[in-house]
């Protein structure tokens, strides 16, 4: 009796782990290891894709924070909107250099 309860046990184990080992992909995961010019072309893609990302959300974010800026200016707070000023200058003289 206590054999085939550890049997089955054993047998629902397996089972188990066989079903987590197909969920983790790890077949395709090896393969991808086991090929170092597409291991490295996925990489770079990957971090293509990245630097793209970052680059774009920095433009997005430093455009919003400009805007922000502008506004407080239009608002004329008394010693931030100056200083604010004084940025929007000199971040427009530097677009107009360019």
């Amino acid at each position: 009796m206590t054999d085939e309860k550890t049997f089955r046990e054993l047998s629902q184990k397996i089972d188990e782990l066989s079903v987590r080992i197909e969920k983790l992909n790890l077949s395709e995961y090896l393969e991808v290891l086991r090929n170092p010019k597409r291991l490295l072309y996925i990489n770079f893609i990957g971090g293509i894709a990245r630097g793209f990302g970052t680059a774009i959300g920095f433009t997005l974010l430093g455009a919003f924070v400009i805007y922000l800026l502008q506004r407080m200016v239009v608002l004329r707070l008394p010693i931030i909107g100056t200083f604010i000023a004084d940025i929007i200058k000199i971040v427009q003289k530097q677009l107009s250099i360019r």
